[in-house]
């Protein structure tokens, strides 16, 4: 077979057989063909917990989200009860999706006949079924997905198998445990669609390496690569961190945070928590992306932040962080057109992926857990 026409998993796992401090990008095919799509959405996005935003998002009962992981429409739901619990959104009647984008509802109600389901799942009515002899409304239950909350945010996925969140992320919570991440509130949610592969923007958000140039309108001036810190991923996350200016006073720990000492007061984490939740956590506030892909050449983005707790008796914080908003909505412009112009050069016939920069550590780590992901796939198909 020519080069040239390699299958995109076999480019990825001879990519990921370098060692880093010779490595490369990773190959156009895996981020533009369908073929590997596919390898990601049965390997990785079916397999592995996705996180749908914050739990104080789904603060009331009867609040929802909805979303579509590996081509499964899923809600997460509030309880009356206080519980979150993650449900198929779709009707047991003639197949519907039920609830759509985010919001309340005191009961789930189908658009399209109007069978109606209690908030745990319990059907409660259906009209005009008296005259079928084998219904019964006791029958019926719309079936459960796994749903868990760590240390604020909520995950679900489709594996009844997949390790505990807790039990995959106890190094990122002995990582940031100064910052009480469980106790920051979300302030805003937005849901966007770009015309880009989702590990392009996973990439992006992994590296500062851009940030001088891709972001020279706003926080490019700001950004100093010598003060990035990049150290090798662990198996369920990388990340890598940035000293914050100090007068930018909402990215400082308060002064009511005796849990952070010296240049941790002042420092950024950058955490891309496997596959695709990615945070900017400061000692004052966060913002994250959690993505899932669209097809090869489109993301759904998933884009919500806040502020810690430590700030929400400070009269001018919550004006403060609607400044910081404004700026992030600037940054992700800026985001947007970059990451648009790489997929725009993955699709080029004359792309080829170059070495990559110490700056850019995370990537690689993040190509290794692709590889590893789909390579344990193959082997529990081949025992199959």
């Amino acid at each position: 077979m020519a080069k040239d026409h390699i299958d995109p998993v076999t480019a990825l796992f001879e990519t990921t057989a370098v060692p880093f401090e010779s490595a490369r990008a990773m190959p156009p095919q895996v981020y533009t063909t369908q073929e590997f799509l596919d390898q990601e959405l049965s390997s990785i996005f079916a397999k592995d917990w996705f996180c749908v935003g914050r739990a104080d998002g789904l603060s009331q009962a009867g609040d929802y989200t909805t979303c579509e992981l590996a081509g499964q429409p899923v809600m997460v739901i509030r309880d009356k009860d206080g519980s979150l619990r993650a449900m198929s959104n779709v009707c047991l009647h003639r197949m519907s999706t039920l609830l759509h984008g985010s919001g309340n509802a005191r009961s789930i109600v189908c658009p399209y006949h109007a069978w109606t389901y209690n908030l745990d799942g319990s059907l409660r009515g259906a009209p005009a079924m008296t005259q079928n002899d084998g219904f019964c409304k006791d029958h019926y239950k719309l079936p459960t997905v796994r749903c868990e909350e760590w240390l604020g945010w909520v995950f679900i996925t489709l594996n009844a198998d997949a390790p505990a969140v807790a039990t995959q992320l106890i190094q990122v919570e002995d990582l940031i445990a100064g910052y009480d991440m469980e106790n920051y509130t979300e302030v805003f949610f937005e849901e966007h669609l770009w015309d880009t592969n989702w590990k392009v923007l996973a990439e992006n958000f992994m590296e500062s390496y851009h940030l001088p140039v891709c972001h020279a309108g706003t926080i490019g001036g700001l950004s100093k690569l010598e003060d990035m810190i990049c150290p090798p991923g662990l198996p369920a996350f990388n990340y890598h961190t940035i000293l914050k200016d100090e007068t930018l006073r909402i990215a400082m720990a308060h002064d009511s945070n005796t849990r952070l000492k010296g240049d941790e007061r002042r420092t950024t984490f950058l955490l891309a928590i496997y596959p695709s939740l990615l945070i900017t956590l400061t000692p004052g506030y966060f913002w994250y992306l959690s993505l899932h892909p669209k097809g090869p050449g489109q993301v759904h983005i998933r884009f919500g932040g806040g502020m810690s707790d430590d700030y929400k008796d400070d009269a001018d914080a919550q004006q403060n962080f609607i400044d910081l908003k404004t700026l992030l909505d600037d940054v992700n412009v800026e985001d947007r057109g970059c990451t648009e112009k790489v997929f725009k050069g993955l699709s080029s016939q004359m792309a080829k992926p170059g070495h990559l920069s110490h700056l850019e550590r995370p990537n690689y780590d993040f190509s290794q857990y692709l590889a590893t992901k789909i390579r344990q796939n193959q082997e529990l198909k081949s025992r199959a």
